[in-house]
């Protein structure tokens, strides 16, 4: 046998095929939309990791007068209780991000789960998950949030769960329509003739091919976790121990910044959010075109409204 002829190593094939840092540099070059919300994202999860070790002053530490106009010792000035709004910005990233990233894994967990077994099996489990999603569609967002958490206290856990299990329902709609597309191929059909079990096939087989547009639309669900928690807090729910931006909107508007002119005490807490948002949705976005098979082989872009061009025909002679 000959050099050529050789078959490929494990080492080889390892090393022929693309690592998970190349797929990410590949997909931030074919979209520049989802570079620039990464490199957003990348410093806010900065901050909100090493913020509190470089910020200028404590969460709680009174350094000036009420409501006081920034300065070069605090650039962003100081909230009602003398405090730096540049600090309370830091430490407010980090909550903020928690409770996004929490809320969205939950509603993927919740939704993942029940979109994977109504879209597996059908029939009457597929109804009766179906029934129960379309129950908790019509439900008010907002009256349930109010509901649930003055029922179940105000903390950062009770907001987690809230926002998990309020908006799960539009996962599971999605992943249930691609599991029906996946369950129906024929790999899947030969293993099940094999006598695969269930578990074994979602696992193996189903689950693996869902996985990019679950990863994507978590994405997309961090984003919405963070604008339910902003307006959660906003509403007077939100835990009073913990700094978060939401909290700190809140607290600006109840203690009448906008009497007493201070801009600088709503404005940097609401560009933060709105900042984050849109990162999380120009990431989201383009990973969910670039994931969705239906997305990237229809000649119509739903997400940009334009015609893709049809490959060149011969003009018949």
């Amino acid at each position: 046998m000959s050099v050529v002829d050789a078959p490929m190593t494990p080492l080889d094939e390892v090393r022929k095929s693309p690592s998970r840092l190349r797929s990410l540099l590949s997909f931030l070059r074919k979209h520049p939309q989802a570079a620039i919300g990464f490199v957003i994202l990348m410093l806010f999860v900065f901050v909100a990791i090493f913020g509190p070790y470089f910020a200028p002053y404590g969460e709680r530490e009174q350094v000036g007068p009420i409501f006081g106009t920034p300065s070069s010792a605090h650039p962003l000035g100081l909230d009602d209780g003398g405090i730096d709004i540049l600090s309370l910005l830091i430490y407010g990233a980090r909550v903020t991000l928690i409770v996004g990233f929490a809320g969205a894994v939950v509603a993927m967990l919740v939704g993942g789960s029940i979109g994977i077994i109504s879209g597996y099996f059908g029939g009457k489990i597929d109804n009766a998950l179906m029934r129960t999603t379309d129950y908790f569609l019509v439900l008010p967002d907002l009256v349930l949030m109010i509901v649930v958490a003055s029922i179940w206290g105000r903390s950062l856990r009770n907001i987690i769960i809230i926002i998990g299990l309020i908006y799960w329902t539009y996962m599971a709609r999605l992943i249930r329509a691609q599991v029906k597309v996946v369950r129906e191929r024929a790999y899947v059909k030969r293993a099940q003739a094999l006598g695969a079990t269930h578990t074994r096939i979602i696992f193996r087989h189903v689950i693996p091919q869902i996985a990019p547009l679950l990863l994507a639309q978590t994405v997309l669900m961090v984003a919405l976790a963070i604008f339910l928690e902003t307006a959660i807090s906003f509403l007077g729910l939100g835990d009073p121990s913990v700094a978060s931006w939401g909290k700190m909107i809140e607290t600006a508007f109840s203690r009448s910044a906008i009497s007493y002119g201070a801009w600088w005490a709503i404005a940097p807490p609401g560009i933060a959010v709105a900042l984050v948002i849109m990162a999380f949705n120009m990431v989201g976005t383009a990973a969910e075109d670039s994931l969705n098979p239906r997305l990237r082989v229809s000649h119509l872009a739903r997400r940009h409204f334009r015609l893709r061009p049809l490959p060149d025909k011969e003009p018949p002679k």
